[in-house]
């Protein structure tokens, strides 16, 4: 977990392009907000694992945004009722079950449905707003934590500079 923090410290800094940092902060709010008992879960992660993104990034927002996520189950699941209920998409909902091993995805149970519209709905906003945080950060936050005294200090600990290494 601590690497992980370190990692993403790192790619702030670094010379990646801030759109991989950014994606995978979003694709973090995806993966964190969609319950982790299902198979539509493990088979995006598996997807997002093959994209080209910040994988420390992504692996500490997940674990983020899951601590956040139940703090939201109840609007998930008002939203997962009214698309999974709309009349419109209620048939191709129906045809669905019918496919062998899509039950398994949950996506008829109304967290799932609600966390997975709401995340996708968040994209493209935290998308733009951790591109600039990241042009931000870069330009002026970075310069100006490097030079406190706290980091200064905890920079010329040996344990920290192991760590430092080891990442």
């Amino acid at each position: 977990m601590f690497s992980n923090i370190l990692k993403f410290l790192k790619s702030l800094n670094s010379n990646s392009h801030p759109g991989e940092i950014a994606h995978a902060i979003c694709i973090g709010l995806i993966l964190g907000f969609l319950p982790k008992d299902n198979a539509f879960w493990y088979i995006l992660m598996v997807f997002f694992l093959f994209i080209r993104i910040n994988k420390g990034s992504l692996l500490l927002f997940t674990l983020i945004f899951g601590l956040l996520a139940h703090n939201f189950d109840n609007q998930f699941h008002e939203l997962g009722y009214y698309v999974l209920t709309l009349p419109s998409l209620t048939p191709i909902f129906a045809s669905l079950l019918d496919i062998p091993f899509v039950a398994f995805t949950k996506f008829n149970n109304t967290i799932v449905m609600g966390s997975f519209c709401t995340s996708v709905a968040c994209y493209i906003p935290v998308y733009g707003i951790s591109r600039i945080f990241i042009k931000y950060w870069r330009a002026f936050l970075a310069p100006a934590v490097r030079k406190t005294k706290l980091i200064t200090f905890l920079s010329k600990l040996p344990i920290i500079q192991k760590i430092g290494e080891m990442v």
